[in-house]
Parts: structure tokens; C-alpha cells; sequence
């Protein structure tokens, strides 16, 4: 059983959230979402979205590391978490391109689709597309635009990983913690005078905007925030600051990296009802959503041409399937090995090949 709280429902939201924000480029749409109206472009649901799962992320993450047997040990169960269902959807992509292919020649022939699965495995070089799918859609020549976030939810991983070592010296952990997030803040303001460096896909821009979304979750794991006796309190008080900063402020990003990750997870924290069980009924199928919906979206578009409107009423639901799909056949049944030696992963993997060939 899982714990009951609103974390799943939140994510599952937040993976919701992308899809609605993306169904608007994706259809040729000149308007974006709600929210983005609303606000005058400021701000976007699939903004919420991504931030909202690396403040959960940071909070969570931060978490599994101080809990952890070992270093080796907190960086097996992320990757059970992210790669083993980002290999299936891009196996099953590749599979997809034989119905949607439309370029010249024979799709076997087609050199791209042997370089597809290993760059986007490798979340630094990721290959959006594949000559000839989806180029003649109106957002051609990208099958899964979501995964550029990827390689930024493992770096954080990498960087907060360092902190294990001092996690049973308090003061230590305190000050390391706190020279990391100044660390970053330092190159948030350096990057918005232009510095900044690329390493293939990843751009330290993106990197510390939302690493500091991370550190800001992972900042509240430390302070150990669901003890706190007043939680309520601080839901309240963080949601009218959150309105009043952006209603007011017109560059508030600043106030976002304290104030957001403050009201997501009390809130995250709270076991409301019918919401705080979900994981349990459905599984944490926010990831599948997630990886899943953006191909959906662009097939829907190659087949059906649809509207913004339709395009997010059908992808929807399509992409909550895949999700639990995803989660029940392979998510859920990688993390069973989470408390084992990496080692009898790959003989499990080993024998099932022997099974097959």
C-alpha cells in the first residue's frame, strides 16, 4: 500500500496539465490554454506541470536518498524509476512509424530509426525524430517533445546524490544543502545576464530554473515540513502570497522558486478524500501520462486532423490508459527490484532473453 496523501493525484494533474498546453501548438492553434489567456501569456498550465513535478520530485527524491542503503542503491531505484518505461515507449514508437511512415523509401531502411532508441536512452542527445513520421504534421518532425525535461530530472538526481555521503551528519547536510542552493541561485542571476553553457540538449539555463524548483522540494524534505503541527496555516497563507506575487508582480519567477514549492507540497501533504488513495486504486501513472501523451497527440494529428478542442478531449484519456498501462506492466513490475542487487536484474533480463531465443 501506498502512503495516502495527494501526490499522485497532484502528478497525475500536473502530467494533465502538459497535454492541455500541448494540444494547442500540436493542432495549429494561434491560442494557448486557459491559463495562458488568462495571465496574458505569463503563465501556462504545462508550466505548472513541469515545475509541479520537480518541486514533488525534490521533496520525494530528497527523501529516497537519506533513506537509502547506499549510493549504489539510491541510483538503482532512479533508474528503475525512469529508464526501464522510457525504453518501452520508444521501442513501441519505433514500432508506431511502421503505420505512420511517409518518407521515401523502405522505413527499415531508414538509418534514423537505428540511432532513435540509444540517443534518447542516453537523455543528453535525444533524436526527436524520425525521417519521414510526423513530418507533415503541423508540428513536424517531433514524436516526443516531452522528453527534453528528462535529462534535468537526472541531473538533479546526480547533483543531490553528493549529499548522501553527509547524511548522517546534520550540521554538514545543513550547510552543504544551503551552499548548493546558493550555488544555484548565483547562476540563476549570472544566466539572466546571458552566461551560460550547453552540454549537448542540456542548457544551464533550463538546469537551474528548474533545479532550483527541485532543491526547493528537496529543501522542504529537510526541514522535514509534514511534522510541522500548523501545515494548514501555511496552505493558506502560501496560496494568497502565490496569487498576490503573480497577480502584481510582473517578473515573479524570483518568488516562485520560495513560494511554489511551499504550496505544492502542503498541500501534497494533505490526505483529502478520494483524492489521497488514488495511487492505490490506479497506481502512479503520471510518468506514463507524461512520456506517453505527445506521441499520442501527434498520431491522433496525423490521422485525424483535429482541433485543439478535440485534439485535448481524445488525447486525454488515451494518454491516462497508456499511463496505467504503463505503470502496471512495467513501471510497478521494475521497481520490484528495487531492493535487490542490480546484478540480479540483469540475470532475470539474461534469462528471459535465453527464454526468447
Amino acid at each position: 500500500m501506498r502512503r495516502q496523501n495527494n501526490f499522485d493525484f497532484l502528478r497525475l494533474i500536473f502530467a494533465v496539465f502538459v497535454i492541455i498546453s500541448h494540444s494547442y501548438p500540436l493542432s495549429g492553434s494561434q491560442s494557448c490554454d486557459w491559463l495562458c489567456d488568462l495571465t496574458n501569456g505569463k503563465l501556462m498550465l504545462s508550466y505548472i506541470g513541469v515545475k509541479g513535478f520537480f518541486i514533488i520530485s525534490g521533496y520525494l527524491i530528497f527523501q529516497s536518498l537519506l533513506r537509502s542503503k547506499d549510493w549504489i542503491d539510491y541510483i538503482w531505484k532512479r533508474f528503475l524509476r525512469l529508464f526501464p518505461a522510457l525504453f518501452v515507449v520508444l521501442v513501441l514508437t519505433v514500432i508506431l512509424g511502421v503505420f505512420v511512415y511517409e518518407g521515401i523509401g523502405a522505413y527499415l531502411m531508414n538509418k534514423s530509426i537505428y540511432t532513435y532508441i540509444g540517443k534518447n536512452l542516453s537523455l543528453f542527445r535525444l533524436q526527436y525524430g524520425i525521417s519521414g513520421i510526423f513530418e507533415n504534421n503541423i508540428y513536424g518532425n517531433a514524436i516526443n517533445g516531452s522528453l527534453w525535461t528528462l535529462c534535468y530530472e537526472f541531473s538533479m538526481y546526480v547533483i543531490i546524490s553528493i549529499l548522501f555521503f553527509f547524511r548522517n551528519n546534520v550540521k554538514t547536510l545543513h550547510l552543504l544543502f544551503g551552499l548548493l542552493y546558493l550555488s544555484f541561485a548565483v547562476f540563476f542571476f549570472l544566466s539572466k545576464k546571458g552566461y551560460e553553457f550547453h552540454f549537448y540538449q542540456l542548457q544551464s539555463s533550463y538546469l537551474i530554473e528548474l533545479g532550483l524548483f527541485f532543491l526547493g522540494g528537496s529543501f522542504l524534505a529537510l526541514l522535514k515540513i509534514d511534522e510541522f503541527k500548523y501545515i494548514k496555516i501555511v496552505i493558506i497563507v502560501s496560496l494568497f502570497l502565490v496569487l498576490l506575487t503573480e497577480l502584481l508582480i510582473q517578473d515573479s519567477i524570483i518568488f516562485r522558486f520560495l513560494l511554489w514549492p511551499i504550496l505544492i507540497i502542503t498541500v501534497g501533504l494533505q490526505a483529502t478524500k478520494h483524492l489521497k488513495d488514488i495511487g492505490n486504486r490506479i497506481g502512479d501513472i503520471s510518468y506514463g501520462i507524461y512520456i506517453y501523451g505527445f506521441p499520442i497527440q501527434q498520431s491522433l494529428m496525423h490521422f485525424f486532423k483535429l482541433n485543439a478542442i478535440e485534439l485535448m478531449v481524445i488525447s486525454i484519456p488515451l494518454s491516462v490508459l497508456f499511463g496505467y498501462l504503463s505503470w502496471h506492466l512495467i513501471e510497478n513490475r521494475m521497481l520490484r527490484f528495487k531492493n535487490s542487487h542490480p546484478k540480479v536484474f540483469v540475470k532475470r533480463i539474461l534469462n528471459f532473453r535465453m527464454i526468447l531465443f
